[in-house]
């Protein structure tokens, strides 16, 4: 029986993988903004503590997972999945916009990962999912900011990966692709209010195609939520983990790119160093 906190557990992934370690028989600490969502999807389970949890809020993010170990005595899985997005030409983007992102994707996965690792460090064991995203290995118009800050947390797993796997602790970003979630809806996804009709070939086309696209995409959550809840037993996770065909396309697509700049460049690269 593993304990899992998880953040933002009201709904899209977090609900889906807390429904299925409830099944499994996993302990599950669900988080969200109003706890009350939680319990009104999945009722009264023993094995279920509701929290309410403000990412942002870094020390109610502390005193969660201290009553995650006062219920269950341990935290076995840290799934990071609260966030959201932002739609719109970086320009377009507004400072309370841009703040608002990092707020909840960067520095409240760095709170609560600062909270729950003490409890981690001293059983020298536990797994971290962070949620990143394709945006966060490629960006491209439109999701500027957005994939800005899932680099972020790209950055963020892989310093942890590293300073966390002689501890017993094992780091994986989550690299999920278009999933037939709410994620392209209001609910989830801000879209920037000011429209500079320079951008409208690029970022304007992406807003365009979010809207078609949305609960037309590809993936499918119910199988996202299958592969991670076997994948937390895996001995040997991955520091980064592609979910969705269009993901695998698009890092293939990228390091092809990577290669032939290397390729051009490669003379102009290695002239910088001191000659000897």
């Amino acid at each position: 029986m593993k304990t899992w906190f998880i953040t933002g557990a009201s709904r899209g992934f977090g609900a889906l993988i807390t429904e299925r370690a409830l099944a499994k028989g996993d302990n599950v600490v669900a988080t969200a903004r109003n706890p009350k969502a939680i319990l009104d999807r999945f009722g009264d389970h023993a094995n279920l503590l509701a929290v309410a949890l403000d990412v942002t809020n870094e020390d109610q993010a502390i005193a969660a997972a201290h009553s995650a170990i006062q219920r269950f005595g341990r935290i076995d899985v840290l799934l990071n999945n609260a966030g959201f997005g932002l739609l719109g030409a970086i320009e377009e983007a507004t400072a309370a916009e841009v703040e608002a992102i990092y707020r909840t994707n960067v520095f409240g996965l760095l709170n609560v990962t600062r909270a729950v690792l003490p409890h981690m460090r001293k059983a020298r064991s536990g797994r971290i999912l962070n949620i990143s995203s394709i945006g966060g290995y490629r960006a491209g118009a439109g999701f500027g900011v957005y994939s800005s800050a899932k680099f972020a947390v790209e950055g963020l797993s892989e310093s942890l990966h590293a300073e966390l796997t002689p501890l017993g602790i094992h780091v994986t970003a989550v690299e999920p692709g278009y999933f037939r979630t709410d994620f392209l809806d209001a609910s989830s996804l801000s879209v920037s209010s000011p429209i500079i009709e320079d951008y409208d070939g690029t970022a304007g086309a992406v807003r365009r195609l979010a809207a078609e696209v949305s609960h037309n995409q590809p993936g499918d959550p119910s199988k996202l939520a299958d592969v991670l809840i076997d994948f937390v037993d895996a001995p040997n996770p991955p520091v980064r983990l592609p979910l969705g065909s269009d993901t695998v396309a698009a890092i293939e697509k990228k390091h092809a790119s990577d290669a032939e700049i290397l390729a051009a460049w490669r003379s102009v690269s290695v002239s910088t160093d001191f000659t000897r």
